[in-house]
Order: structure tokens, then sequence, then C-alpha cells
């Protein structure tokens, strides 16, 4: 691709990104969570080696922590790295841990068609485009009219695609929510990974959420092994 790596270097200089996603870990509503995070801006976030690398790197790593994940995806396409993403995805559920996808816009290409799509619970914000070719492309490849609305949230809610359409005023909450559930069910009161001597309900954290602390409410014992 000529010119692809003088593209590179200007896209980092005028944005301050190395490439199409941020990864680390953070907390929501006191909740350790790894994130993922693209950038529409750097490249439309398209799924190159790297972006593809450091997915993969995030999830394998939080599956190691115990950790869940939530990514929030924005890409153009690119079928870079689908695979090894796919594949990490399948550790961290061995793991018995979450993965929360939030589908932004647009979402489109290879992304669509790997991790965007195979959260255990997918969440899209209102009228954020969701598909892989583009309507163009299909229209010009079946030569037919597409629905209304086709490709959109509501579309792919109504169809089942998706779990929840989420305002992203409202994303906190009911993420913070969703890890709540896990916590509370799933780990059935052991300690949270990096916490000790700690368990999350969903109560502590719906508390948690309404008083705007930056943690949740514990409950403690004595000593413990």
């Amino acid at each position: 691709f000529p010119g692809y790596t003088e593209k590179l270097a200007a896209l980092r200089e005028k944005t301050g990104l190395d490439e199409g996603i941020r990864t680390g870990a953070g907390r929501i509503a006191g909740i350790r969570t790894a994130f993922a995070v693209m950038e529409s801006t750097f490249l439309m976030g398209s799924m190159g080696t790297a972006v593809g690398e450091k997915m993969a790197r995030l999830v394998r790593r939080a599956a190691d922590e115990g950790l869940p994940v939530v990514a929030f995806t924005a890409s153009g396409g690119a079928l870079m790295q689908m695979a090894k993403v796919s594949c990490a995805l399948s550790r961290l559920a061995e793991r018995g841990l979450p993965y929360i996808s939030v589908i932004t816009d647009p979402t489109t290409g290879g992304v669509t068609a790997s991790f965007a799509m195979q959260g255990d619970i997918i969440l899209a914000e209102p009228h954020a485009l969701i598909g892989f070719a583009g309507q163009r492309v299909i229209r010009d490849t079946i030569k037919q009219e597409l629905p209304k609305g086709f490709q959109t949230a509501e579309f792919a809610l109504s169809h089942g695609l998706i779990d929840a359409v989420v305002s992203r005023s409202d994303l906190r909450a009911t993420l913070a929510q969703l890890l709540a559930l896990h916590y509370a069910t799933r780990l059935q009161g052991e300690p949270v990974a990096g916490e000790e001597r700690m368990i999350v309900t969903y109560d502590s954290v719906k508390s948690n959420l309404e008083h705007g602390t930056d943690t949740y409410n514990k409950v403690t014992y004595g000593l413990l092994p």
C-alpha cells in the first residue's frame, strides 16, 4: 500500500494516538474492568494488525487477571486478526468471565463480523450503523431495495441481533448493573479480582450509582484464609 507508513505518521501526529484502539483497565462504579475503546478518528478504526493484536492481548490479560471485558466498537472495516481476537474471547468465556460489546456509530466490516457481535451481551447506541458490507455494495450485489432503517441499531434489535439500545448517558449505569449481576451470581460471594475480602452485590453497585461515590459498598468479614 503506497504511502501507508506516511499516512500512519501523519495520523499519529494529528490525533496524538498510536493506533485505532485504546486498551487498559479501569473501574466502573468501583468494579475493576478491562476496557477497549476504538478510535474512529484513526483510519476509521480499521482492524489492522496492531488493532487486532492489542484487542487480543487485552482479552488474554483480562482472562489471566479474572477481569470482565467491555469493548466500545467503531470501525470502517478490515479483516485482519479476526480469528486471533475470536480465539482470545473463547478463552475468556472458558474462565467464566463476561464480555460486553457496546456498538457505536458506525461499526462495520471485520469488526462487526468478529468481536463487535461476539459479546455475551451486545449493546448499541441509538441509530448506530451496524453492518458488514455497506448499503450501496449490497444494493449493487443483490439488486434489491433494502428494508427501511436497514443496518441501524434499532433494526438489529428488532431482529434479535443485539440485546438493547442504550443512550450514552445511560451506559455507565447499565454496564455497572450488568457487571454487578455477574459478580453477585457467577462468583457467589468470592472476592473480586484484586480486591481482598470484598463481596459485590447488585444493590451495592446500584447504591453507588445513585450516590456518586467512587467505590461500591462492601461487606467484610474477620480473618479470612
